[in-house]
């Protein structure tokens, strides 16, 4: 298969039973929303096992290793604004990227 999809993200991730689905998005070039930004359209889908899903998130962060250490990405601590547990504090914002199935 030659096919390239471009995305500007993920959308969601859902869990259900032994099959991982992930959501990807692109920001509309035509549609806005209410802050006059431009909303999110699904675009396609990803379906994983649960195993091969965790193997592609080693990949991914292998990857990731790779562009922090090349300069490309500056990691910035996971603690900043987020309580112990993770999850945003009162006066935190949320990340965008944060699925609500794992809220």
């Amino acid at each position: 298969m030659d096919t390239e999809l471009f995305t500007d993200g993920i959308s969601e991730i859902t869990v259900g039973g032994s099959i991982v689905r992930v959501d990807l998005f692109s920001l509309s070039p035509t549609e806005r929303d209410a802050n006059n930004a431009p909303k999110r359209v699904f675009r396609q889908r990803l379906i994983f096992s649960v195993e091969s899903f965790a193997n592609s998130v080693e990949v991914m962060q292998k990857a990731l290793q790779g562009l922090v250490d090349a300069g490309a990405v500056r990691r910035t601590d996971p603690s900043h604004g987020a309580s112990p547990a993770g999850q945003p504090t009162p006066n935190s914002p949320r990340s965008p990227n944060v699925s609500s199935n794992f809220r």
